[in-house]
């Protein structure tokens, strides 16, 4: 094998969002950078927030931060008391992109594209040097691809949450084995397809958001929360929702409308199709019909509407719940603790947040933790 000696360069092994803004830091300090990725960089930026980039989350207390990532809320801590919401957006600003913040606290780019972002990012990076190899080990201060070897004073591993584990199996590094997040779930009972509910609240987690029902099951955002906090929970396993989490004067409506069927008095509620669905038979009877028990039965169907989740929808999950474990990493510096000089920033740590600019945001923050300790060496 080639071994190119190339002293005093700092390697960053995947060009996704955490890497490439680690290059950035880095050439901005003076350094020289060589990328390593076998696929084009950035490419799994562009779908992110619908395609339009949700790179933030307009919460500017860390700690209040931190608790928006089901694994890695204390080690957040002390990155995100380095690297804030405050910091990412100076930082997109000095890229030249310009941000909105919506009701929700989700922060986009102006231009509503996430094309535009990797534009900016990729343009202010041209500097580094990009290897289009496979890289098939890293060892301290030395890479091996499928057609050299190559040494490095550093090496920051940026490969995400996907894959890039056994290019370390040769390290003495503990994985939490990945699991999916921020996946649509399937169930045993399907919903008509389509139907989205507002602000449905899980009984058992005590969160609520938007649910939508799927022809494999549950998704959207409330569904994503769930199965965040339940990554590494067995299938399969029960869910309680309540569908319309205000007070229902049932009676009042049943005696108002005596002779309507019970469906046509709860679409003031809920999709009409969705109320056949959960109430069957119940749904056509007349309202005059209805006595105390049978109301309160079909209250309890709407309060306490539950689904029996047997697995995650293949191929949808956006992030992982999973990595390398985090009593590995010095939270100040994201270096290795067992291998001074080797560093893991993103998703490869078993860090993961909910929807909504928060996995971006650990992207950006552990970036800069890593850049900012190579400098001080």
């Amino acid at each position: 094998m080639n071994t190119p000696f190339r002293p005093q360069q700092i390697a960053i092994v995947g060009a996704g969002a955490s890497g490439c803004l680690c290059a950035y830091f880095l050439l901005k300090a003076g350094f020289e950078v060589t990328i390593f990725d076998k696929g084009s960089p950035l490419r799994t930026l562009l779908p992110t927030g619908g395609g339009r980039c949700n790179l933030a989350h307009a919460e500017y207390d860390f700690k209040e931060l931190a608790k928006n990532y089901p694994r890695g809320e204390k080690f957040l801590y002390s990155v995100f008391s380095k690297f804030s919401t405050y910091d990412t957006l100076s930082l997109f600003s000095e890229l030249g992109v310009e941000t909105y913040t919506q009701e929700n606290g989700r922060i986009f780019p102006t231009s509503n594209s996430a094309r535009d972002v990797r534009e900016k990012i990729l343009s202010k990076i041209k500097k580094a040097s990009i290897i289009n190899e496979n890289v098939l080990e890293v060892l301290p201060n030395k890479i091996k691809t499928c057609k050299a070897e190559y040494y490095f004073t550093d090496i920051v591993i940026a490969t995400g949450g996907h894959a890039g584990y056994d290019i370390i199996k040769n390290l003495d590094i503990d994985i939490v084995t990945p699991k999916p997040s921020l996946v649509g779930l399937n169930t045993n009972n399907k919903a008509p397809s389509g139907i989205v509910l507002k602000e449905v609240l899980s009984n058992d987690l005590k969160i609520s958001d938007d649910l939508l029902f799927t022809h494999f099951g549950i998704s959207g955002p409330l569904a994503y929360k769930i199965s965040s906090i339940k990554a590494r929970e067995n299938f399969p396993y029960k869910l309680s929702f309540d569908l319309y989490p205000k007070e229902i004067e049932l009676q009042k409506f049943l005696n108002n409308s005596p002779h309507k069927d019970v469906k046509n008095i709860l679409v003031d509620f809920l999709p009409s199709g969705f109320v056949k669905y959960i109430l069957g038979d119940l749904a056509d009877i007349k309202a005059h019909k209805i006595d105390g028990k049978t109301r309160d039965l079909i209250l309890d169907k709407i309060h306490n509407f539950e689904v029996i989740v047997t697995g995650t929808n293949k191929g949808e999950e956006t992030v992982t719940a999973g990595g390398v474990k985090l009593n590995e990493v010095n939270p100040k510096t994201m270096e290795a603790k067992k291998y001074p000089h080797i560093y893991f920033i993103g998703e490869i740590l078993d860090i993961d947040g909910f929807c909504g600019g928060f996995n971006l945001q650990n992207a950006w923050s552990t970036a800069f933790v890593a850049a900012e300790a190579i400098s001080s060496y």
